[in-house]
């Protein structure tokens, strides 16, 4: 535990934003944070090389994934995820249960673990909370995720509250099996949308976060007011003096109004999946750069962008690559959206150090909306 520790540097008066320092053995991160996703070991079309370009504190990996391929085993004899993907910044690696949940058709769950089907190969393996934390500690991740249960939006009291006792009952077993050392385990607050399983959960949780939480099953269908509603009511039940993850929400404005609730780490897929459809984020919206608006226009993706792709080609360029198929559109789109995300969490982190987070957030919410929002 001497190897992780919190401290907050500020704190938003009128909101629930706060600026932060996690320290890490592979390095602090300063929040709030954007954490680039790299589900199989890479972030889909870039190099380490680039992440470190757009400053990247941090990435995450998938348990699932690399369970079934390349195995634990093979990266373990690598010397470790950072060494087999060589980054040598913070690795968080997610439990794999959102994956077993949504990826595997035929699966059953009970107490022991999640019986499922592999979605490469159809072959049977069983998820417990002992393997769970066997993988990750071959993977030599920073931090752990506890296996847990999502429900969908729509999901029943009774389904809910079942879920929630079952996500106690696997971190607890996760808690036994967990070495410590070089990782941490981050528990994992389930319970629908009923505002009294969340309560319960983090009253069950946080005896088992020593420094950190996580808050899940939440942007699973639901509307985001419905959302935001939800980490209202978190933000003054969770523990205070830790980080705050809120895990595969991350279009700009819920980075926004997350940090202004209280959440200090967020990640999601939606930057690099947008990239490949030649779709790319901007302070005034969404642009969809392989719209035949763009054939002639020759300025930047956004002038005031520091990214390589802003830096280097026009959109004239970048919607050409992308409609002719070209790799190189989607990595650099992939690029500006991954730098515009860690930017707009570094600006958030300025303006609440500097005491103006609250009109940040009302600027930056009011022109993105101009040309509609994910």
């Amino acid at each position: 535990m001497d190897k992780f520790s919190f401290e907050i540097e500020k704190e938003c008066k009128k909101t629930g934003a706060r600026a932060g320092i996690f320290h890490t053995p592979h390095g602090d991160i300063k929040t709030p944070v954007y954490m680039p996703v790299g589900t199989q070991g890479t972030v889909k079309g870039l190099r380490p090389e680039d992440l470190h370009d757009m400053h990247a504190q941090i990435i995450l990996s998938n348990t699932y994934h690399l369970f079934l391929r390349p195995g634990h085993d093979i990266v373990e004899k690598a010397g470790g995820l950072h060494k087999f993907m060589n980054w040598d910044r913070p690795i968080l690696t997610d439990s794999g249960g959102f994956q077993v949940f949504s990826l595997s058709k035929l699966r059953k769950v009970s107490d022991e673990g999640v019986e499922f089907s592999s979605h490469l190969s159809g072959q049977k393996f069983m998820m417990t909370p002992s393997l769970c934390m066997e993988i990750q500690r071959a993977l030599g991740s920073d931090i752990n995720m506890a296996l847990d249960q999502c429900t969908e939006a729509g999901a029943s009291y009774a389904e809910a509250e079942k879920a929630m006792n079952r996500t106690k009952i696997w971190l607890e077993k996760c808690a036994k099996e967990h070495r410590g050392g070089d990782q941490i385990l981050f528990p994992i607050v389930q319970g629908n949308m009923y505002k009294d399983l969340r309560a319960k959960c983090v009253e069950q949780c946080t005896p088992f976060a020593k420094c950190g939480i996580a808050i899940g099953g939440l942007s699973v269908g639901e509307e985001k007011s419905v959302m935001y509603d939800m980490l209202d009511f978190l933000n003054p039940i969770l523990p205070h003096d830790m980080p705050r993850y809120l895990m595969g929400v991350g279009s700009p404005d819920c980075l926004v109004e997350g940090f202004a609730r209280g959440v200090d780490m967020m990640d999601c897929v939606l930057g690099t999946r947008i990239a490949r459809n030649g779709t790319a984020f901007s302070k005034n919206g969404k642009m969809v750069i392989k719209n035949s608006q763009y054939k002639d226009d020759f300025r930047p993706i956004e002038d005031d962008c520091d990214c390589y792709a802003c830096k280097h080609f026009s959109r004239a360029y970048i919607r050409h690559l992308i409609n002719a198929g070209e790799m190189l559109g989607a990595e650099l789109l992939s690029i500006h959206n991954l730098r515009f995300l860690i930017r707009l969490a570094e600006n958030s982190r300025e303006a609440i150090l500097g005491d103006y987070f609250p009109e940040f957030r009302e600027e930056f919410m009011r022109k993105y909306q101009l040309n509609g929002t994910f």
